[in-house]
């Protein structure tokens, strides 16, 4: 079959957009590239493997997971069932973390990534402060194989602990960060993502603050005398957290963002040195 026929094929069952990105991917062309040579001849062990993933994206499985990878900050990203497919959101979270650490800090810092999932957070900063020390948190074995699967792809030396938040941790750091679970027990979300994504990395107890509270109520433990802590939150959760923060933390400046849409999304927490 050609491109033509192909995107024709899953144009039947898939919305136009996810049949071009998946049929691109396999071929490892870029979309435009891929609408350049239509006539082109796909060999039939492909053909047989696009009409698989075109009956998953059918039976409602995210096109992430079906390609197997995502970009992230302009890198490739493995990503399978067992992590969360990263939004746009938590690249708003790293961009802002970057700046922070470059008006605060020199070098040699010390990062910590809880519940880094495939590690697109923690793997992002070490690359963009090789000389940091970064530590990747996360309490499931299955995130944790995810994410060495990437650092090894990108080349990147990081340290991997498998955790419930400090529980296995024993350093002390000058920036933490973490997008945890923060959605309701009870919010309504989209099926396809309450259908296909890990419930422990969404799900962040009845009021959805549950890790920010085992966070905060340890993280004295485990931060410098200047440090920076840097959040994904949800859009509602401001105000609680805010109020964790100061409960936990003295003599600290807070600033919230907001994302691309106007939401609330982001918390950074920091202290300079006295």
């Amino acid at each position: 079959m050609t491109i033509e026929a192909l995107i024709t094929y899953g144009k039947q069952y898939c919305h136009s957009d996810h049949v071009k990105l998946l049929l691109a991917d396999l071929l490892e062309k870029n979309v435009l590239e891929l609408l350049t040579c239509l006539d082109e001849v796909v060999p039939d062990t492909l053909v047989t493997i696009y009409k698989k993933e075109i009956e998953a994206l059918k039976m409602g499985k995210p096109l992430q997971y079906v390609i197997g990878n995502i970009n992230f900050y302009g890198n490739r990203f493995i990503i399978n069932e067992d992590v969360l497919i990263p939004r746009f959101e938590t690249e708003e979270l790293v961009e802002n973390t970057i700046k922070y650490i470059q008006e605060k800090f020199t070098s040699n810092i010390k990062i910590l990534d809880i519940g880094c999932g495939s590690g697109i957070i923690g793997l992002t900063l070490k690359q963009k402060f090789p000389s940091a020390q970064v530590d990747l948190v996360d309490i499931s074995s299955k995130a944790i194989n995810i994410a060495k699967q990437n650092a090894k792809a990108l080349n990147l030396e990081v340290n991997f602990i498998e955790s419930d938040v400090f529980q296995n941790v024993k350093d002390k750091y000058d920036v933490i960060i973490s997008n945890p679970p923060y959605i309701k027990t009870n919010e309504e979300i989209e099926a396809i993502v309450k259908d296909n994504e890990p419930h422990l990395a969404l799900y962040g107890g009845e009021d959805g603050l549950d890790v920010y509270k085992k966070i905060f109520s340890n993280i004295s433990d485990y931060l410098n005398n200047k440090f920076l802590i840097a959040l994904e939150i949800g859009c509602t959760q401001k105000n609680d957290i805010i109020a964790l923060a100061n409960t936990y933390l003295a003599n600290i400046k807070i600033e919230a963002k907001k994302d691309l849409s106007e939401k609330d999304r982001m918390i950074f927490i920091y202290k300079d040195n006295e």
